[in-house]
């Protein structure tokens, strides 16, 4: 793909970061009429965007996805995040990201991904548990494909007996539940919609800055397990795309919500914060 203009790209990484790498269609409609850009152009240019917000200190491979949402008419940036001196398997896919962003952030389904590399087979296994799995168009500098044409004879929910989809879950408890007086009730609503068909570990995270900014992450299992994305993790990746580094803010504290008697993330955020050397910051609570 040929590079964007300076200008295009710093514009378009403005409006990112102020907005936390989430576009409405009919802001992308601006742009493109600004800067005289044909649709595929302005796609070029989001990955090129997208791709700058990653953080990948062991491969120094800077990957950006797109998930596009049609009946909310937004776009979702996303970029892949790595833990110094962690297990390689706790890095956070480009896919994963976008597919994050929009789950947090109102998206209602994945109509298509638009991506700067093939997907790797732990992206596609993470992308097959989707609402929209078997129809999800996939979008490639090499052309358009599709999912099932990328992950054949495949292994995903149905075969686990679960009907429920990641974007297709409701809350796991009444909509009049009230979050407990030490758990911020923005917590409690990640922690309510968190998507945990497998092991019925509600969790959630919130990590608050001293500015007040607070970003939060949820629990998003996998039929296949490993491509799991943990609550930390989660939220790391939604304060990456808002142009900001956990080791380069000042952090109020880190809270970890997690359900009594399912609760399976403590050690996995324990590893994940220590590249960061901020274990202490991390509070976990049980709740029943």
């Amino acid at each position: 793909m040929a590079k964007i203009e300076p200008s295009i790209k710093s514009a378009l990484t403005q409006y990112a970061i102020a907005h936390r790498g989430i576009f409405s269609y009919s802001q992308l409609v601006q742009y493109q009429n600004r800067f005289h850009l044909s649709r595929s152009e302005l796609e070029a240019a989001l990955l090129e965007v997208a791709a700058e917000f990653a953080t990948p200190p062991i491969s120094q491979f800077y990957v950006g996805a797109i998930a596009w949402d049609d009946k909310s008419q937004q776009a979702f940036l996303g970029a892949n995040l790595e833990f110094s001196h962690q297990a390689l398997s706790l890095v956070v896919h480009a896919e994963q990201a976008a597919i994050n962003n929009a789950w947090l952030n109102g998206a209602t389904e994945i109509s298509k991904m638009t991506i700067n590399a093939a997907p790797c087979g732990f992206c596609r296994q993470f992308m097959n548990e989707l609402s929209t799995a078997k129809e999800l168009e996939i979008l490639l500098p090499t052309g358009k494909t599709s999912l099932c044409d990328l992950l054949p004879t495949s292994f995903g929910p149905d075969d686990l007996g679960n009907s429920e989809k990641l974007f297709s879950q409701v809350q796991h408890l009444a909509a009049n539940e009230t979050s407990p007086a030490s758990i911020s009730a923005a917590l409690y609503q990640h922690y309510l919609h968190a998507y945990c068909p497998y092991t019925h570990n509600q969790s959630a995270v919130e990590i608050k800055l001293d500015t007040g900014e607070c970003f939060y992450g949820r629990y998003a299992e996998n039929a296949a397990y490993n491509p799991s994305l943990s609550p930390l993790q989660s939220a790391l990746s939604q304060l990456a795309m808002s142009g900001k580094v956990l080791s380069e803010v000042n952090v109020v504290g880190i809270t970890l919500l997690e359900k009594q008697g399912c609760a399976n993330q403590l050690q996995v955020s324990l590893a994940v914060l220590k590249a960061y050397n901020a274990e202490h910051l991390l509070t976990h609570i049980e709740i029943e």
